[in-house]
């Protein structure tokens, strides 16, 4: 019970260190059986190129945000619940190393370590904490995740209509497919249930097109079963998210860092009932 008492008051300090590194734009963190296991910095592929970012392993969540202040304070938070993650392994790619993807609902991303052992720390401690999660929720991981965004200097000229990108001919990106496209190729709006359940969103003319056609088919099915039913019931099993975030600016590039740095003997104590564990 000793034991037990120490980690959980050094926990609740980790964890109102990092809450408060995030000032007062960011969302409280201190939750009764929450437990920091790990915290590093991580290149992070942006629209603009890969960028620094701190990020914060919980037993429940994984958070990061922009780094300022020579890494002691922290903005643009964003929290991602561990049960809308699917990580995927990758080879080393041209401009990063020692990657790997992080899918979820609302935007997926890649990340990169300084080494093969941290990026392979990273995996082990995230995809450890979601079992355990999933494993006392009685939940299953989604199938539904955003697609990953090609970066601007990806391409010089529209992937739809090949027009050249200029100061006035601007850059957008295509919110189902991920392309890089022109303003007059991106329109559109379409809904995209899984990043926002009512936001229509930029999306380019082949998707929306594709998305019209998909709506059409899926109205006449509704239509025709629901005339076969008795009932006359309909609904939806589709969870609410939040809204997409702004889209990311150029922050400091990366500078040298200590490795991440991950809390020892934390296994026992991932799941401390919330009488032990209180905020």
């Amino acid at each position: 019970m000793v034991d037990q008492l120490t980690f959980a008051q050094e926990n609740r300090e980790r964890i109102q260190a990092v809450e408060n590194s995030f000032g007062g734009s960011g969302k409280p963190l201190s939750q009764p059986g929450r437990v920091l296991i790990g915290e590093g910095r991580l290149m992070k592929q942006s629209r603009r190129g890969p960028q620094p970012k701190a990020f914060f392993l919980f037993n429940d969540v994984l958070v990061y945000g922009s780094i300022i202040l020579n890494g002691r304070w922290h903005k643009r938070q964003q929290i991602i619940p561990l049960e809308d993650i699917q990580l995927e392994d990758l080879e080393d790619g041209v401009r990063m190393r020692n990657q790997w993807l992080i899918r979820t609902p609302r935007k997926s991303f890649y990340v990169a370590a300084s080494s093969y052992e941290e990026k392979r720390a990273w995996i082990e401690h995230i995809e450890d904490c979601q079992s355990r999660l999933l494993e006392s929720s009685g939940r299953t991981l989604g199938s539904k995740y955003a697609v990953t965004w090609i970066p601007d200097q990806a391409s010089a000229v529209c992937m739809r209509c090949s027009n050249k990108f200029t100061v006035t001919q601007r850059r957008h990106h295509c919110r189902k497919c991920g392309f890089v496209v022109c303003g007059a190729c991106s329109k559109k709006r379409a809904l995209i249930g899984h990043i926002h359940p009512t936001k229509g969103l930029r999306v380019c003319k082949v998707c929306h097109s594709s998305l019209s056609r998909r709506e059409s088919k899926e109205e006449a099915q509704e239509t025709s079963r629901v005339r076969g039913d008795s009932t006359g019931k309909t609904g939806s099993d589709e969870d609410e998210v939040e809204g997409p975030s702004e889209e990311e600016e150029a922050e400091e590039q990366m500078e040298d860092h200590d490795p991440s740095r991950w809390v020892d003997s934390w296994s026992p104590y991932v799941y401390l009932k919330p009488e032990h564990v209180r905020p």
